[in-house]
């Protein structure tokens, strides 16, 4: 079994890869950041600045793998990484189905009302648009 576990730097995410280091100990489980340049902090600056901030914004995500990883260890399992840039839901959903991914499993940011209306929730568009079975930890 193949799990993935999106991750940002969410106690939520933290929630979801203990989540599945407990459920799936024997799965092959990798940790994926997705780097959306057009969202956040990632925008500011402009486009003159984009490698620069994607420099910046790679060795984040390094920090946050290596931290997921040692995580990971702390429940006896391994687990592999990976980074992407581009539309986080869309991201998540194309690797799960380019690396035959068995079970994607995510953290919630609990948004509710009028800010998960605006701000769209990953977690909820992965689980309308992924192929294979979401579990959706908060």
């Amino acid at each position: 079994m193949h799990v993935l576990v999106p991750m940002d730097d969410s106690e939520q995410a933290r929630a979801a890869l203990e989540f599945a280091a407990r459920e799936h100990p024997d799965a092959s489980i990798t940790a994926l950041h997705v780097v959306d340049p057009g969202a956040g902090p990632y925008s500011e600056g402009g486009i003159y600045a984009y490698d620069a901030v994607l420099e910046s914004r790679q060795q984040v995500a390094d920090a946050l793998l290596e931290d997921a990883a040692e995580l990971a260890g702390e429940y006896g399992v391994s687990l592999d990484t990976e980074t992407t840039v581009g539309n986080a839901p869309r991201e998540i959903v194309r690797f799960a189905d380019e690396e035959g991914v068995d079970r994607i499993v995510i953290g919630s940011r609990g948004r509710s009302g009028a800010a998960r209306v605006l701000l769209g929730s990953v977690a909820e568009t992965v689980a309308r648009r992924a192929s294979v079975p979401v579990t959706i930890v908060r």
